[in-house]
């Protein structure tokens, strides 16, 4: 019965680490903890940055009530042992790092769009189904005559715009449709940066298999042996590999990237866009980035698998496997054919000395104390410095913003004018210390100026000669408020 299937396949799920997460005793808690550490800005973090935080937290928790008794070391280890963390050393790091597992990311996600529900039924997603359907209907279509007059028929669509907007007739989104359609955008965006995750977690899995094969594979040279011997990436070939190749592929496309950031920085600039909140515009501006630092890493893993499943191979560690395990075949059979004599409580007269050994994580070490070995603290006398005291201005000059001198131009500009922008003492003045000058003007007029809601284009030439342009808030320096400046 469907009924039955489907209770099975809930009971599966519950037995799952999501839904034990959501479960938790201290679910609420955990959750809160989790979202605090991974779901903010930073997405992995190194052990002694993970405990610092988690210690801060468990504090601010234990002040408001909540029993959390054990310390933060205690909980990662449950934490990991729960499935809801994961524990990498990369390559060249100084310590572990943290990150979120995907089956706790997607609990994350799901409390999340709970406790912020999207609307229903909005017009951009209707939209976009629409538009997907009929894209595929039209790329799916095998017949030359339909395929034809789909396009004749777009051709004079757009041939009906061009002549719209050369007769004066530009029509733009509605603000609350705009609004609505970026943010449609931002959550597609957002579970698109999530799937990287489930992605490597593919990858990871698609290794181990790969080394289990190698392990279990009784002849001289099997089928995985024979492939990666005759140079086959069997990592990169897979579906996994082949997809995310795809996609790496259109990501890093010059041309795409490219027209990407262009048009997320005319988005970001419309009118609409204030009508987000921070974060919402913050994930927009970077979102090109997100992607990019995301599957690099993805990228990175998947390199780093086929080079450690080859160096596995062509080294005496795959031998050493390889005989292990056939050593502990052998036992097994050994046993299985004893069971029939031996009964499983007869006394053998027999002693095993077992061997143990004690696995502790490098995050529990002990910090090295340089007080048990105080070095040699005497110095030699140091050689006279042929620095002068204008050498040591003009590096002083370069390395702090010269709010003196920008405020002297502000004056010099208010002396002609009732009110200046930022672009007018720009004009006036060239910025001599380039990007510096530019944030100089904004912060002197955050503090002592007008500021508005619009946004203004500045330009300044930097010391290599290249001219660069910034948007920045129209801020208006006043007459009658010059004296600020110099209190």
């Amino acid at each position: 019965m469907k009924v039955l299937r489907t209770s099975e396949a809930y009971q599966a799920l519950r037995e799952g680490r999501v839904w034990k997460l959501l479960a938790a005793d201290l679910g609420p808690v955990v959750l809160a903890m989790l979202n605090s550490l991974f779901m903010q800005e930073d997405k992995v973090l190194p052990g002694s940055v993970l405990f610092e935080r988690l210690t801060r937290d468990i504090d601010a928790l234990r002040g408001q009530g909540h029993m959390l008794p054990q310390a933060a070391q205690a909980y990662t280890a449950d934490w990991l042992a729960q499935g809801w963390l994961t524990r990498r050393f990369p390559a060249g790091a100084s310590e572990e790092v943290y990150e979120l597992t995907a089956d706790a990311a997607t609990a994350l996600r799901l409390v999340n769009s709970i406790q912020r529900p999207r609307t229903a039924a909005t017009e951009s997603r209707l939209a976009n189904v629409m538009q997907q359907v009929i894209r595929l209907a039209e790329e799916t279509d095998a017949n030359p005559q339909t395929r034809l007059a789909a396009l004749m028929a777009e051709r004079e669509r757009i041939d009906q715009e061009i002549a719209a907007v050369r007769r004066g007739g530009v029509k733009t989104l509605p603000e609350d449709r705009a609004v609505e359609r970026a943010r449609e955008v931002i959550a597609l965006a957002q579970d698109l940066a999530a799937d990287f995750r489930n992605v490597r977690d593919a990858f990871d899995r698609l290794n181990r298999e790969l080394r289990q094969s190698l392990m279990e594979n009784d002849g001289s040279r099997g089928d995985v042996l024979e492939h990666l011997f005759a140079g086959v990436d069997l990592i990169a070939e897979s579906d996994p590999g082949r997809t995310f190749t795809a996609f790496w592929r259109l990501l890093t496309d010059g041309e795409q990237s490219f027209a990407l950031t262009e048009a997320l920085d005319a988005v970001t600039s419309r009118g609409f866009a204030r009508r987000l909140d921070v974060r919402e515009r913050r994930f927009l501006q970077s979102l090109t980035a997100t992607l990019m630092a995301e599957g690099g890493e993805v990228h990175e893993v998947l390199q780093q698998f086929a080079r450690s499943l080859k160096s596995f191979v062509q080294s005496r560690e795959f031998q050493e496997q390889r005989r292990l395990h056939a050593l502990l075949k052998q036992a097994q059979l050994a046993a299985l054919a004893a069971r029939d004599h031996v009964r499983a409580n007869e006394l053998m007269n027999f002693d095993l000395s077992l061997t143990s050994s004690r696995i502790r994580s490098v995050a529990q070490w002990g910090l090295y104390d340089p007080n048990l070995r105080v070095p040699d603290a005497s110095m030699d006398d140091a050689a006279p410095s042929h620095w002068r005291i204008e050498d040591v201005e003009e590096l002083v000059r370069h390395s702090e913003i010269d709010f003196r001198t920008l405020r002297e131009n502000i004056k010099a500009v208010l002396v002609d004018t009732s009110q200046a922008s930022i672009a007018d003492v720009l004009t006036r003045f060239p910025a001599e210390q380039g990007f510096g000058s530019v944030v100089g003007y904004v912060a002197l007029g955050a503090k002592h100026g007008e500021v508005t809601d619009a946004i203004q284009q500045v330009c300044w030439q930097g010391k290599d000669g290249e001219h660069r342009s910034a948007h920045v808030p129209a801020i208006y320096f006043l007459r009658e408020r010059f004296l600020e400046l110099f209190q």
